[in-house]
């Protein structure tokens, strides 16, 4: 009796998916400075500034931090007051 062997294919499953594809199931992450025992935003955090911003001093996107628009522009601003004052 013969042993029949299933064709192997030439892509993995692996190959098979694309970055660029429309994944089936997306979803956001929640805005982790909003919400209940969320930290407050303030110039005087430093610590908490310090969390949203790169090695190099540099503000990270909130496509990077998961941060809501209205939590952005005011951490934002917190972190330039904190820069002006020389802070960070």
């Amino acid at each position: 009796m013969k042993k029949r062997f299933k064709k192997k294919s030439s892509q993995s499953n692996f190959a098979k998916l694309s970055v660029f594809q429309n994944q089936k199931y997306k979803f956001k992450k929640k805005c982790p400075l909003s919400g209940k025992g969320a930290p407050k935003i303030d110039y005087k955090n430093i610590k908490l500034l310090k969390k949203y911003t790169s090695e190099n001093g540099k503000i990270l996107p909130s496509r990077i931090t998961s941060v809501s628009l209205k939590k952005q522009r005011e951490l934002s601003l917190s972190i330039k007051r904190a820069r002006n004052l020389a802070l960070i």
